[in-house]
């Protein structure tokens, strides 16, 4: 699209102050027409590269001789070069486009002008015009329907410009002779008026639609302007509105949120403007989002991440170790372009390239660069005219050559990531001198930094990786219904038997075939879990809070709860238990439960006794994202939930936070849940075989778990015993592979005394604690954060996750410092009345009209006033 405006400045002289358009204003223009000649070649190149994004460059070469310096303009950046007869022909034959290419005409008459296009179908320029009627009537006389035309005065004058404005025909203006200040400089032409010489509204008010975007072009907002708006806006050089009640307004000027502005441009009807803004501050939005649109997504929403992060990231956290160690980055860098190269399938190939997208922006937020700098350069790009061969550097040819077919889990890799996936035989994870081992810190030989660095959880991908995954399959399931979730439940559980991707009550007899011993534990586990949280319900709380003013509380069960049990790689019906019990107890109407079927397209019968026992209306019979989306949106068979519960991979966990923001969805969610892990303290009076079975009751769940030992004041002989416990114990196990992977990002840390171990257990705020210490009832009393507590010898981790009452969904991932984990209180909602006599509201109510007249909210006031009959 044609630009409204074009700026001719002087390369020489643009920088410096003096009457007209500084480089800024400029900016806001967008659009500068430069000379060059001879002599300028190496100035104009050198203005090309330093404007990249800044300016659209116009660039007069008629002067020139060589073809080839003007190629090298072009590839430079130059948007367009005005060229002669001659060298139109030549740069042609070259195979220049001729969208890149303006004919400067000669002639005084109208024939010698026709004469000079002689039937050309590319753009024109008229130089230096003296007889501008005779360019209006051949403007006239040619209509719209024709090349763009730019023409330049030998005397510019306002109401000139303007008539060739809306002839539509572009204006060159020299700089010097435009203001973005018509107050202050009012013998100079006014870039507000040109730039709208041809904007049109259909509004009664004659305001002109406005869509403001960042540098990027996502938009941000609409709003509206006025020739005095647009005028105000290019001289503050921020963005200044049309308010329709309020006049001026200048964006942020109450709320801090204010907005550089970058620069003015019209739609291709001209009935839009479009402001290019910086936006400061918490966003566009008043309600404090990016956009009026909701958040940012995609790179915007991670550039704002990874800067946030850059600011204020948690010490020892991932993305403050990526941006203080260029060597992590780098390795990661290289190793994500490289499971890029090894990706095959469409999904594949889309998650890695959203991990180099990820990291690569990682390295660019560090040096402050910008995706807004980055794309400049891609557009620079996309105008080169000269074509590299573009093989591939030889060290990378050899590279390539030589590893190819090399296993991916090597020695050189920088970061391991976690996974849900068996070590491999050959894996050495986990093992020191051939034996399963932790690692140790001794934390009184260890700076506190290598503490804290231990103590952190191993890597997950990134939140806005996962995402990136979650949200097609959670948009599929939403737009698509069951058709959607079928194909999911094909595609990642490979039931393609399946027809229908739910199981209704009542459930059939022969889906809860199960033996007499399971059904039995199957029964205790229910009993005491009931017996538990049936003792949490609370009675209506009923205060007077003064005489005739009661206020009450009661609660009341959540109507429709959607419980996610996980598959993978265990069966778990205790979790259908956990949740279920709960839930039932709780009086929901509509209970639903989630889990991944068999291969064979079945349900595991020990969770489908489980949902008759607890009254389930349903069973979905999908995992992962497209489980969730079905639950928090419903489908044909599906029943929409208002809040979702349960455990499960950094998908679920993804997919469980996005549907709860999104207020389409409607629905809330228990906690955010990441990889099982459990800490246990251990003095000497606890019995190695014990603890070692401890930790590894939860290394079995997943490669991706922890497991931490804190040894208060052990010997090394002592911690010696637990180390050779926990190896013969591991060696033992079927899922050993799989402890394997999480002993290696486990570790024992060796302390003075019960203090230091409970410090520094508060500070890891363990899904499990386990206390295997002397009085170890005394030691619950320091403890502060924790999603449960097993208290002695005799209390393994394993009867808290089966049969004890207590409930095993509990906050992974450090999240126990913020929040509990399920109970009964997760099922229900607490409501509150107010009941006041005519007494109380006498007794209340001057304080309520005082407080409603401070906030200036007279109808609140007068709901008191004119019930106590006061003025």
């Amino acid at each position: 699209m044609a630009p409204s405006l074009l700026a001719s400045i002087d390369l020489a002289t643009y920088t410096q102050p003096r009457q007209g358009l500084d480089p800024q204003a400029l900016s806001f223009i967008g659009n500068v027409f430069l000379t060059v000649d001879a002599s300028s070649i190496d100035n104009a190149l050198s203005h090309l590269q330093q404007s990249v994004g800044r300016y659209a460059n116009y660039l007069n070469v008629t002067s020139l001789t060589s073809v080839d310096d003007i190629v090298s303009l072009l590839d430079a950046g130059a948007v367009k070069v005005f060229v002669s007869r001659e060298q139109l022909d030549q740069l042609l034959a070259s195979k220049i486009s001729q969208d890149r290419l303006v004919l400067s005409i000669s002639g005084n008459t109208r024939q010698e002008i026709i004469d000079s296009i002689g039937g050309t179908s590319v753009d024109v320029y008229s130089p230096q015009v003296k007889d501008t009627e005779l360019v209006e009537a051949w403007l006239k006389e040619y209509g719209t329907d024709r090349p763009e035309v730019f023409v330049s005065f030998a005397s510019p004058d306002l109401e000139t410009a303007l008539r060739i404005a809306k002839l539509a025909a572009v204006p060159i203006i020299p700089a010097e002779s435009l203001t973005v200040d018509s107050k202050k400089e009012p013998e100079l032409l006014s870039v507000s008026k040109l730039l709208l010489a041809n904007a049109t509204s259909d509004r009664p008010d004659g305001l002109f639609s406005t869509i403001v975007t960042d540098e990027r072009g996502v938009a941000l907002g609409l709003v509206y302007s006025s020739g005095e708006s647009v005028s105000e806006s290019l001289r503050t050089g921020r963005g200044v509105y049309q308010s329709r009640k309020r006049g001026l307004w200048y964006k942020g000027e109450s709320s801090g949120d204010v907005q550089e502005l970058v620069s003015v441009s019209m739609d291709c009807d001209n009935d839009c403007l479009r402001f290019a803004v910086k936006q400061k501050g918490r966003g566009f939005c008043h309600l404090a989002t990016a956009t009026c649109f909701g958040h940012y997504n995609g790179l915007s929403r991670l550039q704002q991440t990874l800067q946030s992060r850059k600011e204020s990231a948690p010490e020892g956290s991932y993305t403050a170790r990526l941006f203080n160690d260029p060597k992590l980055l780098r390795a990661k860098i290289l190793e994500e372009a490289t499971e890029l190269c090894d990706a095959n399938t469409k999904s594949e190939i889309a998650f890695e390239a959203a991990d180099v997208l990820y990291f690569a922006l990682t390295k660019c937020i560090a040096a402050g660069v910008s995706l807004e700098d980055v794309e400049r350069n891609l557009d620079a790009k996309s105008i080169k005219v000269k074509r590299r061969r573009g093989d591939a550097k030889p060290a990378f040819v050899e590279k390539n050559a030589s590893t190819k077919g090399a296993p991916k889990n090597g020695t050189s890799e920088a970061v391991k990531e976690a996974a849900e996936v068996p070590k491999s035989k050959d894996d050495p994870a986990g093992l020191q001198d051939g034996k399963i081992t932790m690692k140790r810190f001794i934390t009184a030989e260890e700076s506190p930094e290598v503490v804290q660095n231990a103590l952190q959880r191993p890597s997950q991908k990134s939140s806005e990786q996962i995402l990136g995954i979650c949200k097609p399959i959670i948009e599929a399931v939403r737009t698509r219904g069951d058709a959607a979730v079928l194909e999911y439940t094909h595609k990642f559980e490979k039931a393609t038997s399946l027809t229908s991707p739910v199981l209704k009550a009542p459930f059939p007899e022969s889906m809860m075939k199960l033996a007499p011993e399971t059904i039995k534990a199957i029964d205790i586990s229910f009993e005491n879990i009931r017996k538990f949280h049936a003792a949490q319900q609370d009675q209506p709380l009923v205060v007077e809070t003064m005489p005739g003013v009661v206020c009450s509380r009661f609660s009341r069960p959540i109507e429709r709860v959607g419980l996610y049990v996980p598959g993978g790689t265990a069966v778990l019906p205790s979790t259908a238990l956990m949740l279920g019990v709960p839930a039932m107890v709780a009086g929901c109407k509509k209970i639903v439960i989630a889990s991944p079927p068999r291969a064979d397209g079945s349900i595991t019968p020990e969770i489908v006794y489980v949902a008759h026992k607890v009254g389930a209306e349903s069973i979905v019979l999908a995992g992962g994202a497209q489980a969730v989306a079905a639950m928090a949106y419903g489908t044909e068979s599906i029943s929409k939930v208002d809040k979702i519960l349960g455990p499960g991979n950094q998908f679920v966990t993804a997919a469980k936070m996005f549907v709860s923001n999104d207020t389409n969805a409607g629905v809330s969610i228990d906690m955010p849940a990441g990889p099982s892990e459990v800490l246990v303290v251990a003095d000497a009076t606890a019995n190695p075989v014990f603890v070692a079975s401890d930790l590894l009751s939860q290394a079995e769940h997943g490669v991706d778990s922890q497991v931490i030992l804190i040894a208060v004041d052990l010997n090394e002989a002592q911690l010696q015993a637990i180390e050779d416990e926990l190896d013969r114990q591991a060696n033992a196990l079927p899922r050993v592979d799989i402890v394997r992977g999480a002993i290696a990002h486990s570790f024992t840390l060796v302390v003075k005394n019960i203090e230091e171990a409970m410090h520094y257990s508060n500070s890891y705020a363990p899904e499990h604690l386990i206390l295997q210490v002397q009085n170890a009832e005394g030691v619950v009393e320091l403890v502060q954060n924790a999603g449960s507590v097993f208290v002695g010898p005799w209390t393994p981790e394993s009867v808290g996750d089966y049969s004890a009452g207590v409930n095993h969904s509990l906050p992974t991932y450090g999240y126990a410092k913020q929040y509990s984990g399920v109970n009964l209180g997760s099922y229900v909602k607490h409501i509150t009345s107010s009941n006041l006599t005519q007494e109380g509201l006498r007794n209340v109510g001057g304080a309520v009209m005082e407080l409603a007249r401070v906030e200036e909210l007279e109808a609140h006031r007068r709901a008191v006033s004119l019930r106590l009959g006061v003025a």
